[in-house]
C-alpha cells in the first residue's frame, strides 16, 4: 500500500475493487449496480458488496436466469489483487461480507496519526459559490435566515476543507420599492442626514412607521415612489440616504455572524442592476421572451410557471435578480458548483430559474452543477410555526442571547462555576449556547421542519452538542490524566504499532475511517446530518472501547500509573482528531475544559 499523506476513503477502494470484479464476472452487464456499505453487525463482516441481487435481476430481464449466489462466487472469483481484503464469505441471498486486513487498517490509522485528518485528494480544484443566510435590509433577520445561515457556512466548510475555491455569498435584500417609502421616512425624520448620521436605534420600528404612512397617507405614497425614481437613477443624496439605511442593517446583522463565527461576502440584489437588463437583452433577442398583459415572461421547457422578467410598469422582479446573479455566477465568477440555501417554498421558483437558465444555453448539468438546498420550517414545541407568545417573529439576537443564558444555568447546575476560571467559564457558555444551536439544526435532515427546544438542544444525554462536546473534553483528558504530553503522543504515533485485537479496538478503529466517506456521501447531497450522525456513532463507539479496554492501569490502593497502553491511548488520540474535525466543519468550537 502506498503511503500517501491523506485519508484513505476505504468504501471508495473497495468499489473500484468490486467494480473489476462484476465487470469481469458479468461482461454482459454494461452498467452492472455497484452497493457498497459498512456491515451494520461484526458478524456479516466489516463491509458487504450486495450487487449479486440486483444483477440477477438484470440479466432476468434480458431473458438469462441465473442464481445471484452463483454470481456472487463469480464475482469473488474475480476481485483482484489487493491491499485491502483479507477474506470474503457469501451469505444468504447472495451477500459477499468483506473481512478487511487488521494490518492495513492498523497502518491507516497510524498514517491519520502522524499526518492529521487530510482530506481526500482533488482531481482539480473547482469554484463553489454558496449563497445563503440573505437576509433583507430594514428588516430582523429571523429563524429561517438562522437555518440558511448555519446550513450555508457549513457547506462552505465542507468544501473549504475538501480544498475547493468557496466564494460565500450573502445575496441581501438590498433593492425595491420598499427603499421609497423608508429614504422619505428618513427625509422627514432626520432632515440634515447628509451631515449628520441619523440615530437609527430600531430599524424595524422605523420600517413599521413608514410602512404605516405608506399605507395611509396618500400624498407620502407619492413621494415614496419619486423617492425610487430618483433612487434608481442613482442621484447622490439619495443613494446616501440608501447607504446609511443599508449600514444600519449590516451592523445588526454583523452581531449574529460575530456570535456564530460565520463569514460572508455581501453581494446584494443591487449588484446586479446593470446587469439585469442585459440578462433581459438576452433573452428577448433568442427569441424567447412572449408579452403577457403588458408583463415581459420566459416560458422554460417542463415548467407550468413562467418568470416574470419585466413587470408592466417596467421595473424588475426578484426572478431577474436571479437570472442575473446566476449569469454573473457562472460567466463572470466562472464557478463550477452554485448552491442556494433557502427555504423550502423557494424551491419551485428556483427550479423555474435553473429550467431558463439551461434553455438559453448558460450552463450544462453535466459541467457545471446548479442546485437548490431547501430547508423545512422550524416549528415552536407547539409544532406551530415559531413565534413569541405575542405572535411576533422571534428576534435572532435575543434568540442567541437566550441560548448564552441557558447554557450558563446548565454549566452552573453541573457546578462548573467551581471549577472553572472565569474565563473558561465563558468559553464554555458560549461553546455551548452556540454549538447547541447549530447542531441541533444541522443534525436534522434539512428538508423537513424541525422543532427548535432549548431544553431538548441543551440535554447532554443523547445526539446533542452538548453530549458531544462533553465527550471530546473527557477524550481529550485521557492522555493529560495519565501525564502524557503532546510530544510522547507524536512520537508514540510514529514508533507504537496500533493493535486492534480486542473486538471494541477493531470496532473503534474501523469507525474512524469511515470519515472521508462521510464527507464524500455529503458531498454528494449535501444533508449535513449525516456527519453528525457519525460523530454519535463514533463518541458511543468510543465509550464502549473505554468501558472495556484500559487505555490506563492504575494501582487499586495507591491510584498511582502502573501501565499507560499506548496504542490504546493512540485511539483515544485518533478519535479526538476526528472529532475536532467533525466540529469544524459543523461550525462548532470545543474549548479545552467543560
Amino acid at each position: 500500500m502506498e503511503c500517501t499523506k491523506t485519508m484513505m476513503n476505504i468504501n471508495l477502494r473497495l468499489q473500484e475493487i468490486f467494480g473489476e470484479a462484476i465487470r469481469a464476472a458479468c461482461p454482459e452487464l454494461d452498467s452492472a449496480p455497484l452497493a457498497v456499505t459498512p456491515s451494520q453487525q461484526a458478524k456479516f463482516g466489516d463491509y458487504q458488496c450486495n450487487s449479486a441481487m440486483a444483477m440477477a435481476q438484470m440479466l432476468k430481464a434480458k431473458g438469462s436466469k441465473v442464481n445471484p449466489r452463483e454470481i456472487a462466487e463469480k464475482i469473488v472469483q474475480n476481485i483482484p489483487e489487493n491491499e485491502l481484503i483479507q477474506s470474503t464469505e457469501i451469505a444468504g441471498p447472495g451477500f459477499i461480507n468483506v473481512h478487511l486486513r487488521k494490518n492495513i487498517v492498523s497502518k491507516l490509522l497510524t498514517n491519520l496519526l502522524v499526518n492529521g485528518v487530510q482530506p481526500p485528494p482533488l482531481e482539480s480544484r473547482k469554484k463553489v459559490v454558496v449563497d445563503f443566510s440573505s437576509p433583507n435590509i430594514a428588516k430582523e433577520m429571523h429563524v429561517g435566515h438562522l437555518r440558511s445561515t448555519i446550513i450555508g457556512d457549513s457547506m462552505c466548510r465542507l468544501f473549504e476543507f475538501l480544498g475547493y475555491e468557496v466564494v460565500r455569498l450573502n445575496h441581501v435584500g438590498d433593492w425595491g420599492t420598499q427603499f421609497g417609502m423608508l429614504i422619505a421616512h428618513l427625509q422627514d425624520k432626520f432632515p440634515n442626514y447628509l451631515t449628520s448620521s441619523p440615530p437609527i436605534g430600531d430599524l424595524q420600528a422605523f420600517y413599521k412607521e413608514s410602512k404605516k404612512r405608506f399605507d395611509e397617507d396618500e400624498a407620502f405614497k407619492k413621494r415614496a415612489y419619486q423617492c425610487v425614481v430618483k433612487l434608481q437613477s442613482k442621484e447622490p443624496e439619495f443613494i446616501k440616504a440608501w447607504n446609511l439605511i443599508c449600514d444600519v442593517s449590516r451592523r445588526e446583522f454583523q452581531k449574529v455572524y460575530d456570535c456564530l463565527d460565520v463569514s460572508l461576502v455581501e453581494r446584494g440584489e443591487s449588484f446586479y442592476q446593470e446587469l439585469m437588463t442585459e440578462v433581459v437583452k438576452k433573452f428577448e433577442e433568442k427569441g424567447l421572451v412572449e408579452m403577457d398583459e403588458g408583463r415581459k415572461v420566459v416560458f422554460a421547457p417542463g415548467q407550468s410557471i413562467p418568470l416574470t422578467v419585466v413587470k408592466s410598469d417596467g421595473g424588475y422582479t426578484y426572478d431577474t435578480s436571479d437570472l442575473a446573479a446566476l449569469y454573473h455566477r457562472v460567466f463572470v465568477e466562472k464557478a463550477d458548483i452554485l448552491i442556494y440555501v433557502t427555504d423550502s417554498g423557494q424551491g419551485v421558483h428556483f427550479q423555474v430559474v435553473f429550467a431558463a437558465a439551461r434553455m438559453i444555453g448558460w450552463y450544462d448539468p453535466k459541467v457545471t452543477r446548479v442546485e437548490h438546498a431547501g430547508f423545512g420550517v422550524v416549528l415552536g414545541e407547539d409544532k406551530k410555526k415559531f413565534k413569541t407568545r405575542s405572535g411576533d417573529t422571534v428576534r435572532l439576537m435575543d434568540l442567541l442571547d437566550e441560548g448564552l443564558k441557558r447554557s450558563m444555568d446548565k454549566l452552573k447546575d453541573k457546578e462548573r462555576d467551581k471549577v472553572l476560571t472565569p474565563e473558561e467559564l465563558t468559553k464554555a457558555q458560549k461553546a455551548v449556547a452556540f454549538g447547541c444551536i447549530k447542531y441541533a439544526d444541522l443534525s436534522h435532515n434539512r428538508i423537513n421542519d424541525y422543532v427548535f427546544s432549548f431544553d431538548k438542544m441543551l440535554d447532554d444525554r443523547g445526539n446533542t452538542a452538548a453530549y458531544l462536546l462533553y465527550a471530546f473534553t473527557r477524550i481529550r483528558s485521557i492522555a493529560r490524566l495519565a501525564n502524557i504530553d503532546e510530544a510522547a503522543l507524536r512520537k508514540a504515533a510514529e514508533t507504537t504499532e496500533v493493535l486492534l485485537d480486542h473486538e471494541k479496538e477493531w470496532k473503534l478503529g474501523k469507525c474512524i475511517l469511515r470519515f472521508p466517506e462521510i464527507l464524500q456521501k455529503i458531498l454528494d447531497d449535501l444533508l449535513l446530518h449525516t456527519l453528525c450522525d457519525y460523530l454519535y456513532e463514533l463518541a458511543t463507539t468510543f465509550t464502549e472501547f473505554y468501558d472495556s479496554c484500559y487505555c490506563v492501569e492504575k494501582d487499586r490502593q495507591t491510584g498511582e500509573v502502573v501501565k499507560v497502553n499506548m496504542w490504546r491511548m493512540l485511539l483515544c488520540d485518533a478519535t479526538a482528531a476526528i472529532m475536532a474535525k467533525g466540529f469544524d466543519i459543523l461550525g462548532i468550537t470545543p474549548v479545552q475544559r467543560m
